[in-house]
């Protein structure tokens, strides 16, 4: 067995490289079941980002539905989901390019609805087999101003659309009952966001397809409701957070029940559509989904003795390493979800609940990584403002080749994630193991604001974003250095989108972190409420405060305003196309910096917009944001990059 090299931290020359995880990994997503065949969606980089819908046959048969040349994406919402529906044997899809809806028949996509140059987009899809028709979300770009959401039925045949739904802001969760007489869906308005408040309201389906009798059964401004469902024999299940936690109910002659109440989250914000954390094994067994501090488990709910002796459901939790379960679906005894874990990347998984065997149909990454090149996360607590405790996952740096000099500590990379109401996730991520393989240490956060955690904690951030974030980021990265993992004189912090907004406030307003990295993150929180997309224009509203009332509150709060605070190289990464936060933003805040003297570097992608997605571009990001700290901390890199263009580069070491 060889000894490991001693070599400084960031200097480790590391098997898990840019080029490995941009042109093998993809992304899963969206799994649906029909009949005995699972089908799900790949997000695949080295296709520029493509969404292909996949199948994989009850005979094993794995294969793509779409031709090369479509994209099965949509752009309601922006961030989209629910860009498909396999019922019956046939696909229906939403194309990127044209935002048409299509059938797949006999290999060929054919177009349903008429073209109009991308103006009206539809997801979330349900067949209305008695009217040959598709529910569906509808977004109108057609007029100046604010696009139009609705409900609609569209003709399978014609193409003709139906309107069923409107007058909200935001519709989605279109849902039919069994007996194809009743539809359920979900509603909201400005300014809340879908985990604030929406409304579940149910309606008669008539003979000609319009709706009748619409009622409210749950929900409201303060009670966040998500995925309707109905049960084999036409009962309507729910989530809902009245407790305060994301929790199971039915609505049931004419009363709402809680099905079972647990300090847990059976529900995840709703940012895309089409997400799914629990299905009908039968009328009264449900397979659920459930996060603890940060962790997922899976679990059948026995409803069928509610209301009887016992009085408590029977609750069990199925015994399965998977920390990470999304769009969850189930057929017999069969249950098919995306799942991930520490110690893989998330594949499409079909468990059998019966023997509790695991079956993977497909890997995010087929590259397998040796055990001595990955980092275990540590869930941690520490302590933060207010007398309060705030979550995080540590990665300690490990790499089997090598050991660090004597008395050196690891400088320690601080990711803050988007969203803000999202949460980080345990499973192996390749990205995160990128850093930790090469000798730096990673604290991937949950500040307050994070789901997974109950509705308290996400509402820490309620007219707080930019401040208990960025304390919460501050306090355990000083936490860990306080320890002796990590050395405070290298303490680096990076994000994407709300994730670089939080990363660039704790750049400007405070003094801990040495160095950082924003993928297309927010300078400037009033050119964001003016500028971005519906679905997000009133998110500031609770977040900060209403716009333009406490217009003073956005100035004080946005990082362009004080550049003069910040004292630390900064390197900038954004796509050209970016319709959620502007390509301007980065440029102010890249040009600002640059007058001021400060090293700092802005990386630009063509036909990227709102995250990256194309092989070369994240490979591209990866490398240089490595480059960048090697310059700015004086550690030589393991391997030849193409150079970054730093402007005021102070050359270290």
């Amino acid at each position: 067995m060889l000894m490991p090299k001693i070599a400084p931290y960031g200097s480790w020359k590391s098997p898990i490289t840019p080029d490995l995880i941009a042109s093998d990994s993809i992304r899963l997503e969206q799994v649906m079941i029909d009949g005995e065949d699972v089908y799900w969606i790949e997000m695949r980089p080295s296709e520029g980002g493509r969404y292909v819908i996949v199948r994989r046959s009850q005979d094993g048969k794995r294969e793509d539905l779409i031709p090369a040349d479509f994209n099965a994406r949509t752009r309601v919402h922006e961030y989209g989901g629910g860009s498909y529906l396999a019922s019956e044997g046939a696909v229906y899809f939403t194309n990127f390019e044209d935002q048409r809806l299509y059938l797949l028949e006999d290999d060929t996509p054919r177009p349903i609805t008429p073209a109009t140059d991308g103006k009206l987009r539809y997801a979330d899809f349900v067949l209305d087999k008695q009217r040959q028709r598709i529910i569906s979300v509808c977004e109108d770009h057609s007029d100046q101003g604010e696009a139009a959401n609705s409900l609609v039925g569209i003709d399978i045949e014609t193409g003709t659309i139906q309107p069923l739904a409107s007058g909200n802001n935001f519709y989605s969760s279109p849902r039919l009952s069994p007996d194809g007489s009743w539809l359920a869906w979900l509603a909201w308005n400005h300014p809340n966001m879908p985990w604030d408040g929406t409304e579940l309201w149910i309606a008669r389906l008539e003979p000609d397809g319009t709706l009748s009798g619409k009622e409210r059964v749950a929900g409201g401004l303060e009670e966040s409701v998500c995925q309707p469902e109905w049960s084999p024999d036409g009962i309507l299940h729910f989530v809902s957070d009245q407790t305060g936690w994301w929790n199971l109910y039915r609505w049931i002659d004419g009363n709402t029940e809680l099905l079972f109440e647990k300090e847990a989250e059976f529900g995840r914000p709703q940012w895309v559509f089409g997400t799914s954390s629990y299905a009908f094994e039968s009328a009264d067994q449900i397979i659920c989904a459930y996060a603890i501090e940060g962790s997922w488990h899976l679990a059948r709910l026995d409803t069928k003795n509610h209301n009887l002796e016992p009085t408590e459901p029977k609750f069990e939790p199925f015994d399965i390493p998977y920390t990470e379960i999304n769009y969850l679906r189930t057929m017999q005894d069969k249950i098919a979800f995306v799942g991930g874990s520490p110690g893989e990347t998330t594949s499409i998984i079909l468990f059998d609940s019966s023997s509790e065997k695991t079956e993977i149909l497909r890997r995010s990454s087929e590259v397998s990584i040796d055990p001595g090149y990955v980092s275990t996360p540590q869930a941690i607590d520490f302590p933060t403002e207010n007398g309060l405790n705030a979550h995080a996952f540590f990665y300690p740096p490990k790499n089997c080749d090598y050991a660090c000099p004597p008395n050196e500590k690891p400088p320690l990379l601080v990711i803050s994630h988007g969203g803000p109401t999202s949460a980080t996730s345990s499973s192996l991520n390749l990205s995160i193991q990128y850093w930790t393989s090469h000798g730096i240490a990673v604290l991937d956060v949950n500040y307050g604001g994070s789901t997974g955690y109950g509705r308290e904690y996400r509402e820490r951030l309620k007219g707080q974003w930019g401040v208990v974030d960025v304390d919460d980021c501050v306090n355990g990265a000083l936490y860990l250095a306080k320890k002796g993992d990590a050395d405070h004189e290298r303490l680096i912090i990076r994000g994407g989108s709300a994730g670089g907004y939080t990363t660039l406030s704790a750049l400007t307003f405070r003094n801990t972190f040495k160095a950082g990295a924003s993928y297309y993150g927010i300078g400037d929180l009033e050119t964001l409420t003016k500028e971005t997309h519906k679905f997000e224009s009133r998110y500031l509203d609770k977040l900060v405060g209403p716009y333009p009332e406490r217009q003073d509150i956005y100035e004080s709060r946005s990082p362009i305003n004080f550049v003069e605070k910040l004292s630390c190289p900064v390197i900038f990464f954004q796509g050209l196309e970016d319709k959620v936060v502007p390509p301007s933003q980065a440029e102010s805040m890249y040009l600002a910096l640059e007058k001021k003297g400060l090293s700092v570097a802005y990386v630009t992608f063509e036909g990227e917009q709102h995250g990256f997605r194309r092989a070369e571009n994240i490979k591209r990001s990866l490398e240089a944001e490595l480059y960048f700290y090697a310059q700015i901390f004086g550690f030589k890199m393991a391997d030849p990059v193409k150079l970054v263009s730093i402007d005021n580069q102070v050359h270290s070491g």
